[in-house]
Formats: structure tokens, C-alpha cells, sequence
């Protein structure tokens, strides 16, 4: 069975912190800081492991945010070159003899939310280090909401750092809506702040950094669908494919939605001129088993039809109503007269973010964002 993720944060992380620690600083109490917090950490959850070890930092670095930020600072391992792709990159980043580096920093990035903020300038300076050894894109979040002048003038600057993990953090550190981050309730309401620096960062030579780009338009086109239909007839028609790829990701909630605007760009506006057979099987299913979804189609339009499908599973509740989740189906041209029949396998497996009940769960099929036809199946436990 896999580790847990919240064992990244274990005892030998916090021994290698308290190890860097004490080099960089003789003077640092890493007897203490081991202490505070390897005591109670097993019982803890992945998040509250970064903030209990951070408040360890507290109380064991000096007092003097840009003292201790020099000790942080020069604790980290150094920044090498690599030809790896950054976003494979930051997964193999660890701590070793040479300073810390990975899962460690995610505590620091604790630390300087909680003491630097009434030093924004020299905080930033050392998330702009952070970042590149593992992430900052939870700690910046609190100093953009208290200091957001200041944050998007860096940020700004940073979209042409070396760094393809700085210019990352800007886009990914301002998402409104950033999973297991603090939501950015300003930019929920009024995204425009952000909006220069996604256009300055939509051609980036990384695509680690042009993703990040898609999720945040994604993020902004839940609460401002217009405003995404806006930003692809302006951004577009000049498209070369790097974009076009990014601004469909970016599209997809609203394609998924059958927003009319953003379907027209991507011209999938026209309904599908033919009858839909819809099937779900075997009708009755446990746990653990596999349903086959199959889907019919014979064109009745004179031109070819351009056809985004995908299928919705309404899972069951434990109080009787339903959750729908929504999966990527097919991509494909139907030519004029033509037939075709489409499958797909779905597992029915436990996950850790979907808690299963029994019930009738129905699964519905859209095209082009049109729910056409529903089937269902039954789920024992």
C-alpha cells in the first residue's frame, strides 16, 4: 500500500531541516526545534504538519524576521541548471547534503506567512527562492490579500525571471480559486489585477508555466464565463498552437457547461444533427467493477460536425440526492452521413476524494454541451 502523502512530512525531515539549520546558524537550538516538532506530529494531517512544523521555526529562529530570513535563505540547496522539465523537476526535488530542498520548504513557506508580513519586501525575496525549490504559491496568497500593490508589482517583474518556477508562481500564486490555497475572494470578484500578467505569461516558453496560465482562466471563467469568451476573441484568431492548446484548457468548464460564446470559438456552437443510442452496462454493478459506456451516432447533416462529448455520473449521496462529476469522453469529426460507435471503460473504484452509496446513480451524455440522453445503473456495496 502507498505511503500516505502526509508522511512527506516525517521525523527525517525535520532532522535534516533542524541539520541545515544549525550549519548555516551555529547558533540555532536544533535539540529544540527537533522536539517541538517531532512531538505530536504523527497524529497530524498532511496541512497542519506544514504548520506545526513552521511554528516550531517560530519559536526557535531569531526573533529578527530578516535574520531569520537570512538563515532560511541560506539553508536552501543551491539552484542548478537542469534540462529537465520543470514540472517533472519539482517532484524530485529533495534535501540533501547540500541544503533543503522539496516537502520541508512547504513549513517555511508557513513561517514567512506568519512572520513576514510586516515585512512584505523581504518576504517576497525569499519566496522568490522558495519557489524554485519547491512552491510558494500558498504563502504568497496571504501577502497578495494584505498587500496587493506591492504583490502585483513584483509579480509583474517576475513574469520575465529566468526562472520558469517563478514565472509559474505568478500565475499559480494568484489563482483565485487555487485548490488546498487560500481563496483570493478580491480576485473571485474582480479578476482584472491579474489579467496583464496571464497575457504577459500565455506564451511562455514553458509549458509548466502556460498550464498554470490555463487553470487560472479556467478558475476565472467559473465566476466570469463572458470574460473568458472575450479573452478568446481577442487572444484567439493570432493563436499559434502552444496558445491554442492552452486556451482550450482553459475553456473546458464552459465547453463542459455549453456556454454559446465559448463553444462558437472553438466551433462546436451548431447542435448535432443526429439520433444518439446511449448505453450503460451491466445495469447493476459493485464496487470495484467496471462499467462499458457506448455511444452511438449517425450523421444527419450535410457538412462534417466538429463534436466535443462528455459524460456526467450523478453519484449518490448519503442523504439520497446526488453529486454529478463530470469525465472527458471524445474528440472527434463526424462526416456527413457517417456512423460511429464510441466505448469507453469507467471504473467504479474508491477513491479518497468520493465517498460511494448504494442507489440508482444516472449518467448523462453531452455533446457539444448539450445533455442528449441519459442512461443509469444501479451501485451495490
Amino acid at each position: 500500500m502507498a505511503e500516505p502523502p502526509k508522511n512527506l512530512i516525517n521525523d527525517e525531515v525535520v532532522r535534516q531541516a533542524g541539520h541545515h539549520l544549525q550549519r548555516v546558524w551555529p547558533g540555532f537550538d536544533r535539540t529544540r526545534f527537533e522536539a517541538l516538532s517531532i512531538n505530536g506530529l504523527q497524529a497530524l494531517a498532511f496541512k497542519d504538519r506544514a504548520r506545526h512544523l513552521g511554528r516550531a521555526m517560530e519559536s526557535t529562529l531569531p526573533d529578527d524576521f530578516h535574520l531569520a530570513a537570512d538563515v532560511l535563505q541560506a539553508a536552501l540547496k543551491p539552484v542548478q541548471a537542469s534540462s529537465i522539465d520543470p514540472d517533472k523537476e519539482l517532484g524530485l526535488l529533495k534535501t540533501d547534503e547540500h541544503g533543503l530542498a522539496g516537502w520541508v520548504l512547504w513549513p517555511v513557506g508557513e513561517f514567512v506567512t506568519q512572520r513576514g508580513m510586516a515585512h512584505p519586501e523581504r518576504a517576497l525575496q525569499l519566496l522568490h527562492a522558495l519557489t524554485q525549490r519547491f512552491t510558494a504559491e500558498f504563502a504568497i496568497r496571504p501577502f497578495i490579500v494584505a498587500h496587493p500593490e506591492l504583490c502585483f508589482a513584483t509579480l509583474a517583474q517576475w513574469t520575465h525571471d529566468p526562472s520558469a518556477h517563478v514565472r509559474r508562481l505568478v500565475s499559480e500564486g494568484s489563482r483565485p480559486r487555487l485548490p488546498w490555497g487560500l481563496r483570493l475572494q478580491s480576485l473571485v470578484k474582480d479578476p482584472s489585477p491579474t489579467l496583464p500578467l496571464l497575457a504577459a505569461l500565455q506564451d511562455d516558453p514553458s509549458e509548466y508555466v502556460r498550464r498554470s496560465v490555463a487553470n487560472h482562466l479556467n478558475d476565472i471563467a467559473k465566476d466570469h464565463p463572458d470574460l473568458l469568451a472575450d479573452w478568446l476573441a481577442t487572444h484567439l484568431p493570432t493563436a499559434a498552437e502552444p496558445r491554442r492548446r492552452l486556451l482550450r484548457h482553459a475553456s473546458r468548464t464552459l465547453i463542459k457547461q455549453g456556454h454559446v460564446g465559448v463553444l462558437g470559438h472553438w466551433g462546436l456552437g451548431t447542435p448535432l444533427l443526429a439520433p444518439v443510442h446511449w448505453a450503460v452496462s451491466p445495469a447493476e454493478v459493485s464496487l470495484g467493477d467496471r462499467l462499458q459506456l457506448s455511444l452511438g451516432l449517425q450523421s444527419k447533416a450535410p457538412v462534417p460536425q466538429t463534436l466535443e462529448i462528455d459524460y456526467t455520473v450523478h453519484h449518490v449521496k448519503a442523504n439520497g440526492q446526488t453529486s454529478p462529476k463530470t469525465f472527458k469522453g471524445w474528440k472527434l469529426t463526424l462526416a456527413p452521413g457517417q456512423s460511429v460507435r464510441l466505448t469507453k471503460a469507467h471504473a467504479v473504484r474508491p477513491i479518497s476524494t468520493r465517498q460511494y452509496h448504494p442507489g440508482t446513480h444516472a449518467v448523462d451524455v453531452h455533446i457539444n454541451g448539450q445533455v442528449l440522453a441519459q442512461a443509469a445503473f444501479d451501485l451495490s456495496l
